[in-house]
């Protein structure tokens, strides 16, 4: 699988993306985690699948 894009974002990415604080990515980045923990994913701490990410803010 090789790709220029990022399976997961890390709180840097989101605030970039989204242009809001670090602090707040990382508010949405455990409440992303959080809904997918609920359907039974893995997720890492600190860090939001890209794909779900994109869904979430309709990219």
């Amino acid at each position: 699988m090789e790709t220029n894009e990022k399976l997961m974002l890390t709180a840097d990415d989101v605030a970039k993306i989204l242009q809001v604080k670090e602090s707040c990515a990382y508010r949405i980045i455990r409440q992303m985690n959080n809904e997918l923990a609920a359907m039974g994913k893995l997720v890492i701490r600190g860090r939001v699948n890209r794909h779900y990410f994109e869904k979430k803010i309709s990219v």
